[in-house]
């Protein structure tokens, strides 16, 4: 079997799974279908906006599928009637087993972490919140139990200091687009060994809630630091200050011991200064409720002009 006798359905939703899509297609693979959400409305006026993969997918030209039940027996009629070998999941909701079992080479999944550490919906932002020096993507094959599948292949990637989760997400997803087409090398190529996850207690990576997103000024200034990283610039960690919710976008440890645990203050015309529990974080990029987001010195300047 060569690449264009090989028929693929690709199911992607977000920004992460278009770089896959794109490579898949440039490496010269033949994606029957993709499968993505569907059509919503958002934003003001609330306009119908599409997905980023199925936007990539209409410049590409390859027929969109957009069910909103997964289960629905005309989705899986057509499923079955595209007689598909292969399909490939990044960044889409949970399958059911009709759905992942149904091809005869199976279903592979990208996910950003290298498996078994990081399972779950938030692996990029997590490995950042913990202080993680190294992550990386795995690919691996859909299984009743959610990232557990046995791996295909893994590639990893450092963690720079001054990575956010978004700067982190983009490296991820170039590095994710070439494991992937490498993975279809060598599902192609044939036979693979296949490696079972390691039992054992690993690091998790649930999906992130606007109220697990408050920083607490009761840890260190590394702790700190490390959250408001991994959550930035989406969904931003925040705290109250003056009575308002603010985003915390970027922030810089300093060597200045702690006065009082949990004070926020501000220094001269440009600091905006946070005592941890045993250094002073100084915030530096900041999104006050309602408002675009702002260097620290706009935002001082903004609260004593209003003075």
């Amino acid at each position: 079997m060569d690449k264009q006798s090989l028929r693929i359905i690709f199911f992607g939703t977000p920004d992460f799974a278009v770089a896959s899509l794109k490579a898949i297609v440039e490496a010269g693979y033949n994606i029957v279908a993709v499968v993505t959400a569907p059509d919503k409305a958002s934003g003001r006026g609330y306009k119908i906006q599409s997905s980023a993969v199925k936007t990539a997918a209409d410049e590409l030209g390859i027929l969109t599928l957009q069910p909103e039940k997964l289960k629905s027996p005309e989705f899986i009629d057509q499923l079955k009637s595209l007689n598909a070998d292969l399909q490939i999941v990044i960044a889409f909701r949970m399958l059911p087993e009709i759905v992942w079992n149904m091809p005869r080479l199976g279903t592979f999944n990208l996910h950003a972490s290298l498996l078994p550490s990081y399972r779950g919906a938030a692996p990029i932002n997590h490995a950042i919140i913990n202080g993680e020096k190294t992550t990386g993507v795995s690919t691996f094959f859909l299984r009743h139990a959610i990232d557990t599948g046995a791996i295909i292949l893994q590639s990893e990637i450092q963690i720079d200091p001054k990575d956010n989760a978004g700067a982190l997400h983009d490296k991820l997803m170039i590095e994710g687009s070439k494991l992937v087409v490498k993975t279809l090398d060598k599902i192609l190529d044939g036979p693979i060994e296949l490696l079972e996850q390691a039992s054992g207690h690993f690091p998790e990576a649930p999906k992130i809630f606007t109220e697990t997103c408050k920083i607490n000024l009761d840890k260190n200034a590394e702790q700190v630091h490390n959250f408001i990283r991994g959550l930035s610039p989406y969904p931003g960690a925040h705290l109250e200050f003056n009575g308002k919710k603010l985003k915390v976008l970027e922030s810089h440890k300093t060597e200045n011991p702690s006065r009082e645990k949990g004070l926020i203050e501000i220094e001269g015309k440009h600091k905006l200064l946070a005592h941890c529990s045993d250094y002073i974080l100084e915030f530096t990029i900041v999104q006050p409720e309602g408002k675009k987001k702002m260097s620290s010195t706009e935002f001082i300047n903004g609260m004593r002009n209003t003075i």
